[in-house]
């Protein structure tokens, strides 16, 4: 199976190499580019909670801060892994699951992600905000030839979206599901945990069942 893989380049490597040693041929078509939104040291020892809800807000984040938060709440172990570790990882990877776990009252909450991001953490909580990247859509000259997409998030589903091919995707979660099929595309199996072991797991899954099936 040719597998097209669109996450950021310098990102892929791990989801890459899981691929091929599923014996899956991978084409890798970054659709995504990070860009940090500066250097500017972000105190976070006035906070009950830090949170952060993607891997690169973590590297951003763990870059640029200073003092040590209370506590720290990360959606998915992927990002508490890349910040150094988490007080609390949900086991519903969305911003709903974390506010369903967290404990409150939360107290100071400082919500470090990405520029545009979803508000409902800092309207359900107060949180501050700062915006620590932007995430910039690419186009490549050519629309990738596969069998099947493997979409991380849900800017990647757009852009891949808007490339107008007709392959079907994997996808990290529900919200990455939900802008994959708005953006026309079919998804054909979701990943029970959202990280690269679910993607791969989804991906293995569909590779069973099509030898099962043949």
């Amino acid at each position: 199976m040719r597998v097209v893989v669109t996450r950021p380049r310098g990102q892929e490597a791990e989801l890459v190499r899981g691929l091929v040693a599923l014996r899956h041929e991978v084409v890798h078509c970054p659709l995504l580019e990070i860009e940090p939104l500066g250097d500017e040291p972000i105190d976070v020892s006035g906070y009950d909670w830090v949170i952060v809800t993607s891997v690169n807000g973590a590297l951003e984040l763990r870059r640029r801060s200073v003092g040590t938060p209370a506590r720290v709440a990360a959606i998915g172990q992927a990002t508490a892994d890349a910040f150094g570790g988490a007080d609390l990882v949900p086991a519903v990877s969305t911003q709903e699951g974390l506010l369903a776990e967290l404990p409150r009252p939360a107290g100071r909450v400082l919500f470090a992600g990405a520029e545009g991001a979803r508000r409902l953490l800092v309207d359900e909580l107060g949180a501050d905000f700062v915006a620590l990247y932007r995430t910039r859509e690419l186009t490549p000259q050519a629309a990738p030839e596969g069998d099947l997409v493997v979409l991380a998030s849900p800017s990647a589903a757009r852009a891949f979206g808007r490339l107008g091919g007709d392959i079907p995707a994997v996808s990290i979660g529900p919200l990455t599901s939900e802008a994959a099929r708005e953006a026309g595309i079919e998804v054909v199996r979701e990943a029970a945990t959202h990280d690269v072991a679910g993607l791969l797991a989804a991906v293995g899954w569909l590779t069973g069942n099509a030898r099962t099936s043949g």
